[in-house]
């Protein structure tokens, strides 16, 4: 049974870590809010610009983002953390990335990996994969330019005959309770703009110079502000299971808290006791 002093010792050690991860679970909420803030703000502006396209989308199929490659890898664009303690958060992308190139090597594909963040970057190393590490600091940085120049470069890349397709693995944000993994294929870009946007969509829509040289302005922006908004919906899920994770363990912390006390308490008066028969058996003596 340990001593009086070591459980006391045991109730400071968890009390300290107690605090921390209170402290931890408030930075993550603070971080969760902020990013609620930005993911809400850039949906109303996609969504309007997804409308647009949504209207064009017969004039998008004519565009070189549409077209297909015969040859050329694929590329795939991880998104993760840079900083642990947000529970199953990084485990959970890195196994779906794990089964991807698995179903992509199968098909025959050549698959490079593009990691944002420091976690899927280590994992992917470790797994021999082909890496591009030009964006792994991107992680946590939310950066509309830094997103632009990612995404600029796959374009490019996929224009020039380098990548036959782009993807995208992320987790995606719904509520604070609800992330789920999300595989989508951003390039080529296939069938238009459907979904939502297309129920937005303007069939009489008025356009100024021409559709197909609006959707030439326009696409691309569109597929940059996709690759931010991917950023954005993967750090909210983020700083979400961060958040849970630090409530888990502040509440595992003060469970063991309270039996620590306990037996702190028991020990003690059973001490207390003892020393009472001692002092009363002495006198008897």
């Amino acid at each position: 049974m340990a001593s009086l002093k070591e459980i006391k010792a045991r109730i400071s050690s968890v009390s300290s870590t107690l605090k921390i991860t209170q402290a931890m679970k408030m930075v993550a909420s603070a971080k969760l809010r902020k990013a609620q803030k930005m993911v809400g703000g850039l949906d109303a502006y996609k969504s309007a610009l997804y409308a647009i396209l949504a209207s064009l989308k017969d004039y998008i199929s004519a565009t070189p983002l549409a077209g297909t490659q015969a040859s050329g890898k694929v590329a795939l664009v991880v998104f993760s953390s840079n900083t642990a303690l947000c529970g199953s958060y990084n485990a959970n992308i890195f196994k779906a990335l794990e089964q991807e190139v698995k179903a992509l090597e199968s098909a025959g594909r050549s698959v490079v990996v593009y990691p944002v963040g420091e976690k899927v970057s280590k994992l992917s190393r470790k797994a021999g994969y082909q890496l591009c590490t030009d964006y792994v600091a991107y992680g946590d940085k939310l950066s509309y330019d830094d997103m632009a120049s990612l995404a600029q470069h796959l374009i490019d890349g996929f224009t020039g005959g380098r990548f036959a397709g782009v993807k995208l693995l992320y987790m995606h944000y719904h509520s604070a309770s609800r992330q789920s993994i999300e595989l989508q294929d951003w390039l080529p870009v296939a069938g238009g703009f459907d979904g939502a946007a297309a129920q937005d969509a303007d069939p009489d829509l008025i356009v100024e110079p021409s559709a197909a040289e609006v959707v030439e302005q326009l696409l691309p922006l569109a597929m940059r502000t996709d690759m931010y908004a991917t950023l954005l919906s993967s750090n909210a899920s983020e700083n979400a299971c961060r958040m849970i994770a630090m409530q888990t363990a502040s509440d595992n912390a003060q469970d063991l808290l309270q039996q620590l006390m306990l037996t702190y308490n028991k020990q003690r008066q059973q001490v207390i006791t003892e020393e009472l028969t001692d002092i009363s058996n002495s006198k008897l003596a």
